[in-house]
């Protein structure tokens, strides 16, 4: 695709091209510190209203296209962004930092979740068909015929994440979803790596372009700043918010769609520390296996993960000092590794020293950075009364920044477990002697996160029919959501029921010719297609 490769910095507004009216700006080599060309223009008040005019101008005729044509359309964004070829790799790297092998791993992940959504379209259980049939003879009243589908929301704005440039980005999980749902979007493309945001916005809307949908079917705004985002999910065109940020982030765009006249749902990722639980038989077994396997997935990518493993919770006993000395001696042969911006950089280092200034020991850093917006990794131990005390121990650090809690017994870690604010995943790390203790603490690790791990390390979400990404506030603004897996398309559909309609004037899919084609409730019962 080779007319993809020279970035012009211009905005995506359904199928043109265009300067706005607001600042330019550039993005910024994090390795170097270096701007890098070209300038991206920033969204003003007209092109936001344009890019929302167009998504309500098209979501009609969207949302009434054939469930093939949808995947259809799917399936050629994934095929247009790997087109894009090693032109979106190399942009991609020069402007997050990334490595190229992680920046090639995300591209993957990107193609694939929209061939996964593909394949949830086509196959047509989200749309949770329901048929009660009527029951004209029933005593004391009759039954009316019900009949219930759900339908997307409406256009949806997309904010893109700073530290997944493709895969929580213009073609991201929100994205692939919300246009698996049927509804438009509009990205607000994150300014820390505009190139490339610019690259896949043009592959989606050539794709748009190649299937014959209406071109407010997507468009791609950029800007610097707050006003762009407020004003974008202030638009009563918009239906449905997807976010992926800082927890200031998603409560400030949380509050501007309740203060709408028309409030809207904001399904925003935002805080999370991700407790890992050593029980006791696991530590005693092996300790020290256990410190190394924690440093290696705190370090990884700078600590640049929503499910960073930064809080360890142990109780004193045999294998716990082998834990702290290898955690502790692998931690400090960690080398630095570049940020992904300025603003991230600099947000971890306020962080390590609220920590370092609280109620918290440094065992160790890292090796020192040798360049710009390098992450020196830090290790923190505390106990549970101090930890309990000082709420500012939970509060996250985003980076490779980790804190040890030394309790007595399974008392105290209960204790700190709940003390805790909801999480996007808690992790156990146990052996068979631990199930009991597993299952007493298990009702409790429940309440506190979407995703429970055993033997294993929390960053590396896959992307499947049954994973959860998200949990209790604040992980996420609403606990019943996930943004990763199918299950993330729920969030941009909402049922209706059809009472008494005659056949003719039903939906496809919920007239008696068509029913069978679908998984689908009658009277309560599920049947498969066929």
């Amino acid at each position: 695709m080779d007319s993809m490769i020279d970035l012009t910095g211009e905005l995506l507004i359904g199928a043109g091209r265009q300067d706005g009216g607001a600042k330019s700006f550039q993005a910024i080599n994090p390795a170097t510190g270096q701007a890098i060309e070209p300038f991206f223009s920033g969204a003003g008040p007209a092109e936001i209203d344009q890019a929302c005019a167009l998504a309500a101008e098209a979501f009609g005729a969207y949302r009434a296209t054939s469930r093939d044509m949808r995947a259809n359309f799917l399936e050629t964004i994934a095929t247009k962004i790997e087109d894009i070829g090693d032109a979106l790799i190399e942009r991609a790297v020069e402007e997050t930092g990334l490595p190229k092998a992680r920046i090639e791993g995300e591209r993957a992940r990107t193609v694939g979740q929209l061939r996964l959504f593909a394949g949830v379209v086509r196959e047509g259980s989200w749309m949770e068909l329901r048929v009660d049939p009527a029951l004209p003879d029933r005593k004391p009243l009759p039954r009316p015929d019900l009949r219930l589908r759900k339908i997307p929301l409406g256009p949806v704005a997309v904010f893109g994440a700073s530290n997944f440039p493709l895969a929580f980005s213009v073609a991201g999980g929100d994205t692939a979803s919300a246009l698996a749902a049927g509804c438009p979007v509009v990205v607000k493309a994150h300014p820390a790596h505009p190139g490339t945001c610019e690259l896949v916005g043009r592959a989606i809307a050539a794709a748009v372009a190649e299937c014959g949908l209406p071109e407010g079917v997507f468009s791609l705004l950029s800007g610097v700043g707050n006003e762009l985002g407020a004003a974008l999910v202030s638009d009563a065109r918009i239906k449905a918010v997807g976010f992926t940020g800082s927890r200031a982030g998603g409560l400030a765009l949380a509050a501007q769609a309740a203060k709408r006249a028309e409030p809207i749902p904001v399904y925003a990722e935002m805080s999370s520390i991700n407790p890992v639980l050593l029980m006791p038989a696991a530590l005693a077994a092996r300790g020290a296996e256990i410190g190394s396997a924690f440093v290696a997935s705190l370090t990884l990518g700078a600590g640049q993960f929503c499910t960073n493993p930064g809080l360890v919770i142990a109780a004193r006993g045999p294998g716990f000092d082998k834990f702290l000395h290898q955690a502790t001696e692998s931690l400090a042969a960690a080398p630095a590794s570049t940020m992904l911006h300025p603003g991230i950089f600099k947000a971890y280092q306020a962080g390590v020293e609220r920590l370092q200034a609280g109620h918290a020991k440094l065992l160790a850093r890292g090796q020192e950075g040798t360049g710009p917006n390098q992450c020196q990794a830090a290790l923190f131990v505390t106990d549970t009364e101090s930890f309990i005390a000082d709420k500012t121990l939970s509060e996250e650090v985003f980076g490779a920044s980790g804190l040890v809690i030394t309790c007595a017994d399974q008392r105290e870690m209960e204790a700190v477990i709940a003390s805790l604010e909801g999480q996007l995943t808690i992790t156990l790390q146990m052996d068979a002697a631990d199930n009991a203790a597993a299952i007493t603490l298990l009702p409790l690790l429940e309440e506190k996160a979407g995703r429970i791990l055993v033997n294993g390390w929390p960053t590396g979400v896959e992307v499947s029919h049954a994973m959860v990404h998200g949990g209790p506030f604040p992980s996420t603004s609403d606990s019943r959501s996930t943004s990763v897996g199918t299950l993330a398309i729920e969030r941009f559909l909402r049922p209706v029921c059809y009472q008494n309609f005659p056949d003719a004037v039903l939906p496809d899919e919920l007239r008696e010719g068509h029913l069978g084609q679908s998984w689908r409730r009658m009277d309560g019962r599920l049947l498969p297609p066929g």
